[in-house]
């Protein structure tokens, strides 16, 4: 018998990479050649050393049981280090920090922590869309704050109503960010403070492309006077050490969105694995040497991309910072039009900006997560469709 979803399902968008992802293997079901630009999955494998340390960790006994709903002290404590090393910030790892399945899972349950019927979340957006489903999952009321170019895709904070700023909760940002690359610098992040305290709204900056950076370092918003009085960070294992696939991030800053968070936890899982928490801890004391490598990798990626749709005519950001190419589309062209164009005659997968929300509708999204030479040809592919059109 047909069963009914419930309301809050039919509050989400449609999920445009699914259909995608169908028409995607429809093709190679046909035996056509399809380069996958679209999601952001590092083709790199995770670090043998990294590898080594989960198959002993597993062999050991101690590991197979129930872990801390907040993670081990062990890797709570090598979260705390890398975090002193990396933005010269002090944490209290057993207030300061908990375990995450992934920064996706703490993005998602956060609000539910924190954000009754009927509050305002505010976000941004084109963004990950996580931010928007979590809110609605908790009965919250999703406000987007656009990011456009000629804002160097910042929000603008003084353009939130004031009506909408009397029932907001929560501010989700994302610096470097996903899908435009974007960086923010500390101009930013101390307005970004200044604001929540005014209006007593909690930040959640997710900062899981922290290490993927081809310049300057960027930065953590709790390296700011006053970010720990109102700001919970998420940081992931996934990007930054090829380890999707393992599920493993920590949320850290303020004691109290820490522990609000941990509380919802508790409640929905029982914790990560511990050997993936050591694998994670191997990774976390490796950083400096695994994490060179692979932005050089991707700097030269990226290179690839820019230069090439440039010469095509298009207009691509370079942001310094991710694994993205966040690119605007010819006049007149949408971006679901065109990525399906992109598959049906070029064979070449990419993200619709509309996927990201709103703002993104002129654009379409790169992933550099693949060969050099695949991305080359897929360039020269995205070049002939655009001369077509």
């Amino acid at each position: 018998m047909p069963f009914k979803y419930a309301d809050r399902l039919g509050k989400l968008p449609e999920y445009l990479f699914a259909e995608l992802d169908r028409i995607k293997s429809a093709h190679i079901a046909r035996g056509e050649d399809i380069i996958d630009l679209g999601v952001g999955d590092p083709d790199t494998p995770t670090p043998q050393e990294v590898v080594e340390a989960l198959i002993s960790s597993s062999r050991d006994p101690a590991n197979h049981t129930y872990p801390s709903y907040s993670g081990m002290d062990r890797f709570r404590q090598a979260a705390a280090a890398w975090f002193n090393k990396r933005f010269d910030v002090g944490l209290d790892y057993r207030k300061q920090i908990v375990s995450l399945i992934g920064s996706k899972e703490g993005i998602a349950h956060l609000p539910l922590a924190f954000v009754d019927p009927g509050d305002t979340v505010l976000y941004t957006e084109p963004g990950y869309p996580v931010y928007y489903a979590s809110t609605v999952f908790a009965g919250g009321v999703p406000y987007a704050l656009p990011l456009l170019p000629e804002n160097s895709f910042l929000p603008d904070l003084d353009a939130v109503p004031d009506k909408v700023l009397e029932k907001a909760k929560m501010l989700f940002i994302n610096y470097p960010n996903n899908p435009t690359s974007a960086t923010a610098d500390s101009t930013f992040f101390k307005k970004v403070i200044g604001f929540a305290k005014e209006h007593r709204i909690i930040v959640a900056h997710d900062a899981a492309y922290s290490e993927i950076y081809f310049g300057e370092k960027t930065h953590s918003i709790l390296e700011y006077p006053g970010a720990q009085d109102v700001a919970i960070e998420f940081h992931s294992l996934s990007k930054t050490f090829s380890m999707t696939g393992w599920r493993i991030g920590f949320a850290c800053g303020n004691e109290g969105l820490v522990a609000g968070l941990g509380r919802v936890k508790t409640n929905i899982d029982s914790g990560v694995f511990q050997a993936v928490q050591w694998a994670g801890i191997e990774a976390l004391s490796l950083s400096d040497r695994l994490t060179g490598p692979l932005r050089e990798l991707y700097r030269q990626r990226v290179r690839i991309v820019t230069s090439s749709l440039s010469k095509a005519g298009l207009e691509p950001f370079n942001g310094n910072s991710t694994f993205y190419v966040w690119t605007k589309l010819p006049a007149g062209v949408d971006s679901v039009s065109f990525t399906e164009a992109l598959i049906e005659r070029a064979g070449v997968v990419v993200s619709p900006g509309i996927g990201f929300g709103p703002s993104g509708r002129n654009y379409f999204r790169i992933s550099v997560t693949n060969s050099d030479d695949r991305i080359t040809e897929a360039c020269e592919r995205i070049a002939k469709v655009i001369r077509a059109l």
